[in-house]
């Protein structure tokens, strides 16, 4: 497997920069309205319970 040069990696660098600074007004505004929403940890939870009981469904399968 090869490694990338140093030429590269700073490039690569300087671009993964470049686009946090481009997308930086983005995540600041979902970031500040993620703080002012309310909670709904049953959104959250149905399905992970949902995909708990299909794992078990399937392993009781085999």
């Amino acid at each position: 497997m090869e490694s990338y040069s140093t030429g590269e990696a700073l490039l690569l660098g300087l671009l993964a920069l470049a686009l946090i600074f481009w997308m930086k007004p983005g995540i600041k505004a979902t970031l500040e309205q993620s703080r002012n929403a309310k909670s709904d940890w049953m959104g959250l939870l149905v399905p992970i319970g949902f995909v708990i009981m299909f794992v078990i469904f399937l392993i009781a399968m085999v």
